[in-house]
């Protein structure tokens, strides 16, 4: 199981808090992504975050992405806990489930110090 750094931990607590002051839901979806991507290797935090975008996904009345959600919620912690997930996904419903992405710079570093 890999280890999530305090720097990694604290980034992610910001995206988190900033996508539930954002105004607009484009915002959130961006910082609720970015969180996605850090909390990958913390199963709670993983399972935390796709709730957080089953929440937004439910109030945006998007079928589609609330359904998707649920399955990754069944899914996020498993997947954390065994370290079988796809480093950079940002968790939405439109990237494939065991689709790898690019990483932001500034998430790398933060992820890159529990190594």
């Amino acid at each position: 199981m890999a280890k999530l750094s305090p720097a990694a931990r604290d980034l992610y607590h910001r995206e988190m808090a900033a996508a539930a002051g954002a105004e607009t839901a484009e915002a959130r979806w961006y910082h609720l992504e970015r969180a996605h991507i850090l909390s990958q290797p913390a199963a709670w935090l993983h399972t935390r975050n796709h709730v957080a975008m089953l929440n937004l996904a439910l109030r945006q009345h998007d079928r589609r992405e609330a359904l998707g959600q649920v399955v990754r919620i069944i899914l996020a912690a498993p997947g954390s806990l065994t370290g079988r997930f796809p480093e950079g996904n940002t968790g939405r419903a439109t990237a494939g489930l065991m689709t790898p992405m690019p990483i932001p710079g500034d998430l790398l570093a933060a992820l890159r110090l529990a190594a």
